[in-house]
């Protein structure tokens, strides 16, 4: 794990700072920036880098393909999770009396594709009690003609983390309804067991503290033909450029078909360069330290006169903690105006807790935010 001299040599901007906003915006270290800095020396080489280009493309999915517990054939890369769940509706190809069923801890990207005007299917929301998804409250949606289920592994809104084999149980006991897992705010922050997702889906610029830009997708193989998109472009496609090119167009399969056009390549450094310095650190040493100061944090909220949105279940903690207060934005400023970052953004504030942050930042956090309450 980071020892003081490592925290900050890899995150200097951490001096006199308790940044408590992985979850908005991670920190990279300086791999990341060296790689987007190679990304550019080998750009310069013209057409000649683009071999460069494609060496780093492979080593970035195999990379993922070990985060998400898949082979490398099993996953893509497009150019964010918003891109990845808009891909994912073109590839189900709902009809009429199709039904999808969404949640209302979710962020917008894997709930508000299923909502516009041009999705025939008819929409049911798992609403959350307490802050809480309870899978009793799941199965009452479900049905035949469920044709898909999407959640977060951990919300955005208020940290809760769902029990994966539990949800995963309930929709293939009640429906044939495939099941996609967006794991943006897990990745890189606890360990991952993802068995059972259909289709796997993060951003890149929160807990793997990569750059924006890219889209890390995982399609198991049995799920190949359900999760093929049939897109216009030329990367995703069997034969872009062969003799019957204008006769038809034909997707890779699976994963292969979500990277529609040219790859955004510094997005790509960056994320293998990200993702090596996670499994450097070690995921589960992250979480064995960031976990207990989660707790701590917990605790002392409870103790002050705000509203707590994260349930108080620890079974169900990741690194995210939230909470409302009448004063939110000014409680915000203050926090801000003492060099404690956290989130004030959809009705609430949010702390997030990675494992660069130390019970110093917690402490600190606690204390301004009691002061300034």
């Amino acid at each position: 794990m980071l020892t003081s001299e490592s925290r900050l040599r890899d995150f200097p901007s951490l001096v006199d700072r308790a940044y408590l906003n992985t979850a908005a915006e991670g920190l990279p270290p300086p791999s990341v920036a060296e790689a987007l800095a190679r990304y550019a020396r080998d750009k310069q080489l013209g057409m000649d880098g683009r071999k460069l280009h494609a060496e780093e493309w492979e080593r970035t999915k195999s990379l993922i393909a070990e985060f998400y517990g898949l082979s490398v054939a099993e996953v893509g890369i497009c150019s964010c999770s918003s891109e990845a769940y808009n891909l994912a509706a073109m590839a189900l190809r709902l009809r009429p009396g199709d039904e999808v069923v969404i949640n209302d801890l979710d962020f917008p990207s894997g709930a508000t594709p299923w909502l516009q005007e041009g999705c025939p299917a008819t929409v049911k929301v798992w609403r959350s009690r307490q802050g809480a998804l309870r899978t009793d409250d799941l199965a009452p949606l479900l049905g035949p003609k469920t044709r898909l289920v999407t959640v977060s592994l951990v919300s955005f809104f208020n940290g809760y983390t769902i029990h994966l084999p539990e949800v995963v149980q309930a929709v293939h006991s009640h429906s044939p309804a495939l099941l996609a897992v967006d794991v943006t705010q897990a990745l890189g922050r606890m360990p991952l067991d993802l068995t059972g997702a259909d289709l796997i889906v993060s951003s890149t610029h929160k807990w793997i503290l990569s750059s924006h830009g890219a889209g890390l997708v995982g399609v198991p193989s049995a799920r190949t033909r359900e999760w093929t998109v049939p897109a216009g472009g030329w990367f995703n496609l069997e034969d872009a450029f062969g003799p019957s090119r204008f006769d038809r167009a034909v997707s890779k399969p699976g994963a292969a078909s979500f990277t529609i056009g040219m790859p955004n390549y510094p997005a790509v450094y960056a994320t293998a360069a990200a993702l090596a310095y996670i499994r450097g650190v070690g995921v589960h040493a992250i979480h064995r330290a960031a976990r207990p100061l989660v707790l701590e944090c917990l605790a002392e909220l409870k103790k002050l006169p705000v509203e707590l949105l994260t349930p108080d279940e620890p079974e169900h903690l990741a690194g995210i903690l939230a909470f409302r207060h009448p004063a939110a934005e000014r409680l915000h400023a203050r926090l801000h105006a003492q060099n404690v970052h956290v989130m004030s953004h959809a009705g609430r504030l949010r702390v997030a807790i990675h494992g660069y942050n130390t019970r110093d930042d917690v402490d600190r956090f606690v204390r301004a935010l009691s002061d300034a309450l």
